[in-house]
């Protein structure tokens, strides 16, 4: 497994994800997760047609979030982020990535490359 991954969510009806190399493709954000984004992406022209999301569960430069995991649930596992105030449910995909749910989570949010 990746100690860094990268995404490139975009918005159809909710904010989504494709990855082929873990075979998922339109992958929701749901449960408050989605209200994050909304937040996160904010600043960045576009984003609904797609952004970068790197992510990873050791801290690295250039990171603007952590999210920190709180309990599982529904199968999944709910993160809280004290940066947003908010915390979010991330289904079962999250285990495509890790081998456990990761106690933290860091992320970079940015615009793609034009």
């Amino acid at each position: 497994m990746n100690a860094i991954n990268v995404i490139q969510p975009y918005y159809n009806g909710t904010w989504v994800f494709d990855d082929p190399r873990v075979g998922l493709q339109a992958e929701p954000f749901v449960a408050g997760i989605d209200t994050m984004l909304d937040h996160v992406t904010g600043l960045i022209p576009d984003a609904r047609n797609g952004f970068v999301l790197i992510f990873s569960a050791l801290p690295f430069p250039g990171h603007q979030y952590r999210l920190e995991w709180s309990r599982a649930e529904y199968g999944g596992n709910v993160y809280h982020s004290e940066e947003l105030g908010a915390e979010g449910w991330l289904c079962p995909a999250l285990l495509r990535y890790f081998d456990q749910p990761p106690r933290e989570i860091y992320i970079q949010i940015k615009a793609r490359p034009v």
